[in-house]
């Protein structure tokens, strides 16, 4: 049965690749500043004809609360089977100029044996996975579905959360595959057991009524932006190390490691630069909290003037270890901020958006069934890893159905370079991880795990 399943899905591979095509040309960033939002309607819409001809009924579009339009359908369980829940978000990240880009970001293009596109991996390869597992399996399909696209992840705004929370009968189900994550690297199973929350502010400094002449007014006058580089710099220790006051910095993981010299590769570190922190690279990942600087508002190079900024901002994302509250978190961080302050420089923290941590349970039916079908399909058993990614809706889906085994997986990989210009996937693992799913369901609902 396994080899006619794997038979079936690499006859679907030539699909897949056409429908990812489709769905990278579609520039679904669920940001109107950046982009229309029709991309997104075109991408929600896309979404729901092909879950409809995979077999799953009454697809269709609901606006959430943040005026976002998940795509939700299901199908009915056989009589005594499980129902699972199959999870994917259709919104992508922007793709950071194009010429960053060694092919244009919204064209899939084959290239090393990789398939680059903004999305090919987070997360619209995995769209693609479902769709191929669903596909090979047909009509046998052993279980009931629930199936959810997402359309504003990638923006944090929250829009599915509130929804689940408004609406919490539609998605319940007795296990739940959210695939927005992926493997340790090619051809290594790989469950997602820890997901780093996130703290994400806007901190505005002032110092000045307006702009100022920096030849007439240069040295006494202070300098907004001298002074965010300032609070900007203290959140991080000597080594670079994340340092917020109030929040423990020197967490420690249990799980599998992270070898260093792998990361460096993963991450693109240059040759002579350091990594930052201390402890293992797995603690600095999954065990301890992160600060990145994600944007600053200030005088571009090119057209600046000769004046002494009045005002700078900055968006600050602070990651978060299971095991913290990210409301204390987001608390400790606004305090760090406004207390950096040099000079008495006016500072206001605006919240963007809070997500909580995640830690999965790992003991039950579904796990049992899902490392099952990875030694199947990969020959090994599956390997737990943190991810220092966030997830929101994982803790607003643990909250609402207590009951249901949670599991994250899916295509993504170090390799894919997800957020980042010239993402891509490895078709193998679009594949293998289709393959994965479908047997999974088959095991689960045979109740043999």
């Amino acid at each position: 049965m396994t080899d006619d399943l794997a038979g079936r899905i690499a006859a679907l591979m030539p699909r897949a690749k056409a429908d990812l095509t489709e769905l990278v040309a579609i520039p679904s960033v669920a940001d109107p500043r950046q982009y229309p939002p029709e991309a997104c309607q075109q991408a929600a819409e896309w979404v729901a004809a092909a879950f409809t001809e995979a077999g799953l009924r009454d697809v269709h579009l609901a606006e959430t609360p943040d005026g976002s339009h998940a795509v939700l359908g299901h199908r009915p369980p056989p009589p005594g089977a499980p129902t699972v829940l199959l999870y994917c978000h259709y919104d992508v990240q922007p793709p950071l100029g194009d010429d960053a880009w060694s092919s244009p970001p919204f064209e899939l293009t084959e290239r090393d044996g990789r398939w680059y596109g903004r999305g090919t991996a987070d997360c619209k390869g995995n769209i693609v996975m479902h769709l191929t597992a669903l596909r090979a399996l047909g009509d046998a399909l052993p279980v009931g579905i629930k199936f959810v696209a997402e359309g504003s992840e990638e923006q944090g705004t929250g829009g599915l959360e509130a929804y689940v929370r408004q609406h919490p009968d539609e998605l319940h189900a007795d296990a739940l595959l959210i695939c927005d994550t992926g493997n340790a690297a090619v051809g290594v199973p790989t469950a997602t057991t820890s997901l780093r929350g996130l703290a994400n502010v806007v901190v505005t400094v002032s110092t000045l009524s307006g702009n100022m002449h920096s030849g007439m007014f240069g040295g006494p006058a202070p300098d907004a932006l001298a002074a965010l580089i300032r609070i900007l710099d203290s959140l991080r220790d000597a080594d670079g190390g994340t340092r917020v006051q109030g929040l423990d910095a020197d967490g420690r993981w249990e799980g599998v490691g992270y070898d260093e010299q792998q990361f460096r590769a993963d991450a693109g570190v240059l040759d002579g630069v350091a990594l930052t922190g201390s402890g293992s690279v797995a603690d600095r990942l999954w065990a301890r909290p992160a600060v990145t600087v994600l944007g600053i508002d200030c005088p571009p190079v090119i057209g600046s003037a000769a004046a002494v900024p009045a005002t700078a901002r900055a968006r600050v994302s602070l990651r978060v270890p299971p095991g913290t509250d990210p409301g204390h978190a987001r608390d400790a961080l606004t305090a760090h901020l406004q207390s950096a302050a040099p000079w008495g420089a006016k500072v206001e923290v605006e919240t963007e958006s809070t997500g909580a941590p995640f830690s999965a349970a790992t003991g039950g039916r579904a796990y049992t069934a899902l490392d099952r079908a990875v030694q199947a399909v990969y020959g090994k058993p599956i390997a737990f890893l943190g991810q220092g990614g966030s997830i929101p809706l994982c803790n607003v889906l643990a909250d609402t159905y207590t009951d249901a085994e949670i599991i994250l997986m899916g295509v993504e990989e170090p390799s894919c370079l997800i957020h980042a210009p010239n993402e891509s996937v490895d078709p193998g693992e679009i594949e293998h991880m289709a393959h994965v799913e479908a047997l999974f369901l088959q095991h689960y609902a045979a109740g043999r795990a």
